[in-house]
């Protein structure tokens, strides 16, 4: 049997939801109606967590950057496409994008390079160059970056 939920319970659920970790409002509405809300309770619910700043989508997209770009050692391409995935604004993503300094990130990309290329174990040198290339633009590193390292890391 499904659990019915009040607006009221529903909110502070999502009150905590929100408040554990940065939400979009993609995974909001998609929580709520995972609780079998109806879509005018959905939307007094998304406006009460705004209105309360629970919900904050350039906040959101500022800290997913900058998680993405510390933890999982992403580029800026791959962050770009999982924001847009779950429909973030152009302004939100170039907001986010600026919480990435350029020196680190490129320190990053240098680090993450050279130590892929000590990882890969292949003979062939071309076969070699793939695989990094491969790897780097799978991370979300621009195409120029990668193939300016793969020419000078050889």
């Amino acid at each position: 049997m499904y659990k019915s939920y009040t607006v009221e319970e529903a909110q502070r659920k999502m009150e905590h939801y929100c408040a554990y970790q940065e939400r979009c409002h993609d995974e909001v509405i998609q929580k709520l109606k995972s609780l079998n809300m109806i879509p005018q309770a959905i939307d007094a619910i998304v406006i009460h967590l705004l209105d309360n700043n629970f919900l904050n989508e350039e906040r959101f997209a500022c800290s997913f950057a900058r998680g993405k770009f510390r933890i999982k050692h992403w580029g800026k391409r791959r962050i770009i496409n999982e924001l847009k995935a779950r429909n973030i604004s152009k302004y939100n993503i170039d907001t986010a994008l600026k919480e990435i300094p350029a020196e680190e990130y490129l320190e990053t990309f240098h680090l993450l390079a050279d130590k892929q290329w000590e990882n890969v174990r292949e003979s062939n040198l071309l076969k070699k160059k793939k695989k990094v290339m491969d790897f780097l633009l799978r991370k979300g590193y621009e195409s120029n970056l990668v193939q300016e390292k793969i020419n000078t890391i050889s």
